[in-house]
Order: C-alpha cells, then sequence, then structure tokens
C-alpha cells in the first residue's frame, strides 16, 4: 500500500506577497488509508508526522505557493520531503502551465467546485466548514489526476480551439538508493536531536 499523499493549503492574505498568506486550511488524501482529513492552522502540529512518514507529498503548484507557506509553519524544512508538483511536471512535458481545472476538465470531465478566492471569501464570514470541503474537494481533482496521468502515462490540455489533446507524463516516484536517508523512514524530523 503506498504511503503517499495529495495536500493542498487554503490560505487568507495577498496573493501577490506569499509573506502576507497565513494558512486557513490544509487537506490530505492518504493513499495508505484510503482518507481525506482536514486541518485548521491550530491543528497543524498533528499535520506534521503524517507528512513526515509520507513516501512522497503530492501537490499542484506546490514548490511554488504550497510547500513555501506550510514551511514557515513547520520547525524542519519541508522541502527535503520526497515531492512531486504535478504542475512543475506538466511544465517539464509541454512548456506551459495549466490551471488544475483546465487538465481536470479534459482528462477527466470533472471540475473544481470553487476558486481559492471564494474559499477566503468563505473563511472570513467563518464558514470553515464549507473551506473544508473546497479545500478536499480540490485534493480530489488533484488525486483523480494524479492516478490518470501515472496509470495512462499522460493527460489531457484544452486547446484554443475547444478540442483536447494528449501530452505525455511520469509521475514514477524517483528510486533512491535504499539508506540514502530518514526520510519517510517513520523517524520524527520535528524533533530536536
Amino acid at each position: 500500500m503506498s504511503k503517499e499523499i495529495i495536500f493542498d493549503i487554503e490560505t487568507i492574505g495577498d496573493i501577490r506577497d506569499l509573506s502576507t498568506m497565513k494558512i486557513t486550511v490544509v487537506s490530505i488524501y492518504e493513499f495508505e488509508n484510503d482518507r481525506y482529513t482536514s486541518f485548521e492552522e491550530s491543528e497543524l502540529g498533528t499535520l506534521w508526522s503524517i507528512l513526515e512518514k509520507s513516501e512522497r507529498i503530492i501537490g499542484y503548484n506546490s514548490e511554488h505557493f504550497d510547500v513555501p507557506i506550510l514551511n514557515r509553519y513547520y520547525t524542519g524544512d519541508l522541502t527535503v520531503l520526497p515531492h512531486l508538483d504535478m504542475l512543475k511536471m506538466i511544465r517539464e512535458s509541454t512548456g506551459k502551465r495549466f490551471k488544475l481545472n483546465d487538465l481536470a476538465q479534459a482528462t477527466l470531465q470533472i471540475e473544481k467546485s470553487a476558486d481559492g478566492l471564494i474559499a477566503m471569501e468563505w473563511f472570513k464570514e467563518g464558514k470553515i466548514d464549507l473551506v473544508k470541503e473546497y479545500c478536499e474537494q480540490d485534493v480530489k481533482v488533484t488525486k483523480e489526476l494524479y492516478d490518470f496521468g501515472r496509470k495512462n502515462k499522460m493527460l489531457y490540455f484544452p486547446t484554443l480551439t475547444g478540442e483536447i489533446s494528449p501530452f505525455p507524463v511520469n509521475f514514477e516516484p524517483v528510486v533512491v538508493a535504499e539508506g540514502a536517508g530518514a526520510v519517510g523512514s517513520g523517524i520524527n524530523l520535528t524533533l530536536p536531536f
């Protein structure tokens, strides 16, 4: 059973300045348990050991957005965890950046339920349950796109003429020599040694 984790974050702040962004919700999908879980900012301490024990964390635009923001809350360094940023891999394959929703519509005929700006408004209105629901749905879309890409070695994007066009992807984990590091070994990296 895979110990990979799909994740996404919701934030509030000035999107033009990531240093102002605060986490409202982090949602994950654990392949090992076939479970979705959401964490509010005050519950992030519970999330760290789950991420540390994963074989790989997987997100969409996570290398430049999610991980840097999450890293401000973490006592260690999340960038040392095995990580797949699907958008980064897609950009390397196509030379283009695509919205998650566009790829999900073209590949799976599904779409996101809202967007991050609406989630910010929900948070301001105290509707945290809606933020969690939205974030988990984003994780589900990401997971289904990941599963499709890993199985079929391709995804689809919409062209300007409304057609869909395939492109290759490789979401397979990078094989690391045994004993090459403690990440994923169950060692809690948040504790001082």
